[in-house]
């Protein structure tokens, strides 16, 4: 399997928690991607020019991460994440709230990269806002999270990571003791060590 990725971005390395957690990382070939420079080429396989995405050895082609993890613990001998009930939507819903906090996070990084005259103070606002509510909801929500390192909590562990890189300047940690000392926890796992953004 190939996995067209950043080593940067908070999606893929939800993916490769995943594959690690799961016993896969050995079997996936890992290709970095610059989804700055849409139209190179360079990942044909995904129309929408994003990452990550994971070609499979018979030439078919999965994306999004979330159809990524769950590929992933289809064809593991285990499963990480639980396939029914209050347990898969816990963790579903911690994925989505997750992955909502990177796709605001992104969004104000793409807003910084952007000419000085055409940034929006406003929409930069509301993407933070995003964020910060989110972040309180997770604290608030903390046992959520603690209950099993399945796709939802991996995804936390993801975004966490993806904020504390792009925007250290608002440390997240700061108010929200509860999902910080299970942040330092998770930090000894291998496969979210060795995944860290650098």
């Amino acid at each position: 399997m190939k996995l067209r990725h950043s080593p940067i971005s908070p999606y893929s390395r939800k993916v490769r928690i995943v594959a690690a957690e799961l016993g896969l990382a050995g079997r996936i070939d890992l290709v970095d991607h610059d989804t700055s420079r849409p139209g190179t080429g360079e990942a044909p396989e995904n129309p929408l020019g994003k990452i990550p995405t994971l070609t499979l050895d018979d030439g078919e082609v999965l994306v999004d991460s979330p159809v990524l993890c769950d590929y992933l613990e289809e064809i593991a001998d285990r499963r990480l994440t639980a396939t029914s009930g209050p347990a898969r939507r816990r963790a579903l819903r911690l994925q989505a709230i997750a992955d909502g906090i990177c796709d605001a996070a992104l969004l104000r990084r793409f807003e910084t990269m952007r000419p000085e005259a055409q940034r929006s103070a406003a929409f930069d606002a509301r993407q933070k806002y995003a964020m910060t509510t989110s972040l309180d909801w997770l604290e608030a929500h903390a046992g959520d999270h603690e209950a099993a390192f399945d796709v939802g909590a991996i995804s936390v562990v993801s975004a966490l990571g993806y904020v504390g890189f792009r925007f250290a300047h608002e440390p997240w940690a700061d108010g929200r003791p509860k999902l910080a000392a299970w942040y330092e926890t998770v930090l000894s796992r291998p496969s979210v060590r060795d995944t860290a953004p650098a």
